[in-house]
């Protein structure tokens, strides 16, 4: 650290999507780094006190571009930029091909980057994508997927923003301007709340709910997938890493924990973390299901006192959803496996790893102590 206030060499990082899985655990990540971070949502996240906030909602470019501008001119221009936001519209599948829903993820990173662009303090840009850049929800997908296949060939908000990040930068004045990453995640779980697609709160519920009812954990799936899941810190390190790597400037990175796993096979460990024994097949629509059962929530929050909010859409937000595609929700024979490789990021220098089954019990655990799921003895 510098002695300019606690900043990294006064580099300051913005991330937008703070209250989202990434870019809460990104904000996180680069706060302890000795970073000076602002988070920018439409709603500040619980739990993240040590990290600014701007209210902010992407969709309104006016908006956007006042509150960026008080804040430069207050606290000095953004060197760096996680940028993590991302517009789902309501039944979270449908949406995935959508020429309106791709349109407005890429209006809402222009309205981020066109102003932070008019100081030229800009230095780096980390962007999001994740596995239907292999086409995974369009076909069976080339296993595994590499960052150097040619892109998949549908329409997608990816190649969308894509695009305009190389488009601006070149317009920068190339890649002695500033440079970009790219981040391809697999199926991320992490300690954020309220998000589409962090099925840990779905799953907490859904023990919690069963084990209020004196039941075991059944398994409320069918075949379930085979895949590969990253723990939300773990892209968080990937992202500290890539913002003043050499290595990673202008590059695109698949990233998981490193490791396959089902879950359908990982349902012991969830069991025993839970402090549950294994129920049976028992098929059941988390996202049908569950939220009828607000009631029963709530009443845990009470007898628990937890800090998790009451609203079950508030604390899991479309997860639901996303929890039953992972358990293989009416799957009666295995879907062709998604699958990356993360040998480039290896060979660039990024070698993190974690055992996915350590990292559910690692989070569970969290979300225990955290008191925003029920404790394990009760």
């Amino acid at each position: 650290m510098s002695d300019d206030g606690g900043k990294t060499n006064g580099q300051r990082v913005l991330v937008a999507g703070v209250s989202g899985v990434v870019g809460f655990a990104a904000a996180k990540r680069f706060a302890v780094d000795g970073w000076d971070v602002v988070g920018l949502s439409r709603r500040r996240p619980p739990r993240l006190d040590q990290v600014d906030h701007l209210a902010v909602d992407l969709a309104d470019a006016e908006g956007t571009r006042s509150a960026l501008r008080t804040e430069v001119e207050a606290n000095g221009p953004f060197t760096h930029v996680v940028y993590a936001a991302l517009f789902e519209k309501p039944g979270l599948v449908a949406g995935w091909q959508e020429a309106d829903q791709m349109e407005r993820n890429l209006q809402m990173l222009s309205n981020l980057y066109n102003p932070l662009a008019e100081n030229g303090a800009l230095e780096h840009v980390s962007l999001l994508q994740g596995t239907k850049a292999y086409g995974a929800h369009i076909e069976p997908m080339a296993v595994p997927g590499r960052e150097r296949n040619p892109r998949h060939q549908h329409a997608n908000f990816y190649w969308l923003q894509e695009d305009f990040l190389r488009d601006q930068q070149a317009e920068a004045g190339g890649d002695t301007s500033w440079a970009w990453t790219i981040v391809r995640p697999q199926v991320i779980y992490g300690e954020a709340q309220g998000g589409n697609m962090n099925a840990l709160p779905a799953l907490g519920v859904y023990a919690a709910l069963l084990r209020h009812a004196g039941e075991p954990l059944h398994f409320p799936g069918g075949v379930a997938p085979i895949s590969e899941a990253v723990d939300a810190d773990l892209v968080a390190s990937m992202l500290a890493w890539a913002a003043t790597e050499p290595a990673a400037a202008n590059q695109i990175f698949n990233v998981t924990n490193g490791d396959v796993y089902s879950l359908r096979n990982v349902w012991p460990v969830l069991a025993d973390a839970f402090g549950m024994e294994v129920g049976e097949d028992r098929p059941l629509s988390m996202a049908t299901e569950l939220p009828g059962r607000q009631h029963e929530w709530e009443a845990l929050v009470e007898r628990f006192d937890l800090a998790a909010p009451r609203s079950l859409e508030t604390f899991v937000g479309q997860s639901f959803i996303y929890a039953d595609l992972m358990v293989g929700h009416r799957q009666e024979k295995l879907r062709p496996p998604s699958l990356v490789s993360t040998i480039k990021a290896r060979h660039a220098g990024f070698d993190e790893c974690l055992d996915t089954e350590d990292m559910f019990a690692r989070l569970i655990r969290l979300f225990q102590d955290e008191r925003l799921l029920p404790p394990r003895a009760w």
